[in-house]
């Protein structure tokens, strides 16, 4: 019981950290001064440390991405 709670509670953090990460690159993109398009920017590179890392963390455990809702994700080719 306590390990499904873990595990629903890494996928969802895996999910929705990835649908704000694809959300802040859209801003990126709708920014109206260079200003804000470089603080979208920068938003965009901590979602791309986040999920980098949680991807990194999960290979070294051996926990499949999809296990944590990050498998349809590359951080470098959507968040870069």
């Amino acid at each position: 019981m306590v390990q499904s709670k873990f595990e629903n509670y890494l996928y969802d953090l895996g999910f929705f950290l990835k649908e704000k990460a694809k959300d802040a690159k859209k801003s990126v993109k709708t920014a109206s001064d260079s200003e804000d398009v470089a603080y979208q920017e920068g938003y965009v590179m901590a979602y791309f440390e986040v999920i980098d890392l949680m991807k990194q963390q999960a290979k070294a455990f051996n926990i499949a991405e999809k296990d944590i809702g990050l498998a349809d994700i590359d951080p470098e080719r959507d968040l870069l």
